[in-house]
């Protein structure tokens, strides 16, 4: 099996819009999830920063995800809430916990 993978998208949101954020990313973890997602985190960070991270299956379930031509999830919410976001993904190289 291939290295899971992690999507991250980093926003600064309005203080005036956070709880639009929270309550849209209820309705997205309450609906059906994509196969080959793992988990998903909704993230507060400092001054106002906000982090959607996902782990996946593999790069292949993130790579079907995309070319099913529905645009991501968290990407939606976070124009919908008026925040610029930027996106990246890693693979998980080693990783320790629960």
């Amino acid at each position: 099996m291939s290295d899971p993978v992690v999507t991250v998208v980093d926003a600064q949101v309005d203080p005036d819009r956070e709880a639009d954020l929270v309550a849209g990313y209820v309705q997205i973890s309450d609906g059906e999830s994509p196969k080959g997602l793992l988990r998903s985190e909704l993230l507060r960070g400092q001054d106002g920063w906000w982090r959607i991270q996902t782990t996946w299956q593999d790069m292949d379930a993130l790579r079907a995800v995309r070319a099913s031509g529905v645009r991501p999830a968290a990407i939606d919410l976070l124009e919908r809430v008026g925040a610029e976001h930027s996106h990246a993904w890693f693979t998980v190289e080693r990783s320790f916990g629960i």
